[in-house]
């Protein structure tokens, strides 16, 4: 009888040794091998499916050059960098690449909801030849806090139809439709930089949804001799943008808004500023067929409303 007290014993021992060292809440990633794993790809691909915690995935400075995907399967994880500016996730994939295509151009494609990127660069660094996305994005309540996402044509494509997206703190920049997709998102704080003549979002919102991108106190700045950029135009007819209480530099165009060469666009696109400064703001040449929002509508454009259309999320809290 006591050996067979003894012998359970051990394999709950055994057993509760063995899921603490599965349930590791913090994983280390590093070039020069003091951490857990070299590369992003591998930290990510050990995470167990479906977790009901978080996991936190740490990534010391370096420059990680590889195309990485979180799978669909992969929830609840933070990928943290150490430095924002020193800790460099990059790819030089582009659209012209044996055919390559926009979509498969990511660097960073993110499948997986309720992931979260805070401190570190995604880059694509293609040559001007071409799409090149930087980041690409499926799924839902993803958040990016403090993230610089670098590119060209097509920076961060929003891929999923319903899914929703908070940026915060971030640097990003490209030069034509940078920032474009279905999804709804909202960029707060963030600095847009336009590396050229061209348009900044390019919104392709489904005519169901209520809310697109929403950037608020945002700046818009541009590269010296930028100087004629459109906030937006529609990829598809019911794209929703809006610029609240954001500073526009000189290089925004008086029009503002662009109808994509399509007149019915003009009839259908949701283009909408409220409170606006800088030298781009002033709305007296805005397209008739834009909106200003007044302070009641713009009072209604909160995180719980953007955010609650299909389920309660606050990023914030």
């Amino acid at each position: 009888m006591m050996r067979k007290v003894l012998g359970l014993l051990l394999l709950l021992v055994a057993v509760s040794g063995t899921w603490a060292q599965e349930r590791r809440d913090t994983l280390v990633v590093s070039r020069d091998g003091t951490g857990d794993f070299r590369t992003l790809q591998e930290a990510v691909e050990s995470a167990r499916a479906f977790m009901d915690y978080t996991v936190t995935i740490y990534v010391k400075n370096g420059v990680y050059k590889e195309k990485v995907i979180v799978p669909s399967w992969v929830e609840n994880i933070d990928i943290i960098g150490e430095d924002r500016d020193k800790t460099i996730i990059t790819y030089d994939d582009h659209a012209n690449i044996n055919k390559m295509g926009t979509f498969r151009t990511y660097t960073v494609k993110v499948e997986g909801s309720d992931i979260t990127f805070k401190n570190l660069t995604i880059e694509n660094n293609a040559a001007q030849l071409g799409q090149a996305v930087a980041l690409h994005t499926e799924g839902d309540r993803l958040k990016f806090i403090n993230c610089r996402i670098l590119g060209n044509q097509d920076t961060i494509y929003t891929g999923a139809k319903f899914t929703r997206l908070y940026f915060k703190d971030c640097y990003i920049d490209g030069t034509t439709d940078f920032i474009f997709g279905p999804s709804t998102a909202l960029f707060e704080n963030c600095m847009i930089y336009s590396k050229r003549n061209s348009y900044v979002t390019a919104a392709s919102t489904p005519k169901e949804a209520k809310y697109g991108y929403i950037f608020k106190h945002c700046k818009l700045t541009a590269e010296p001799g930028v100087d004629k950029v459109y906030l937006g135009r529609p990829w598809r007819p019911y794209a929703y943008t809006l610029f609240i209480e954001c500073e526009l530099g000189k290089h925004i165009v008086p029009a503002g808004w662009h109808n994509w060469g399509k007149q019915s666009n003009e009839e259908t696109a949701r283009y909408m500023e409220y409170k606006n400064t800088g030298e781009g703001a002033n709305v007296s040449e805005r397209v008739a067929w834009s909106k200003q929002l007044t302070k009641k509508e713009a009072e209604a454009v909160t995180v719980d409303a953007i955010f609650g259309t299909q389920s309660n999320w606050n990023p914030i809290d």
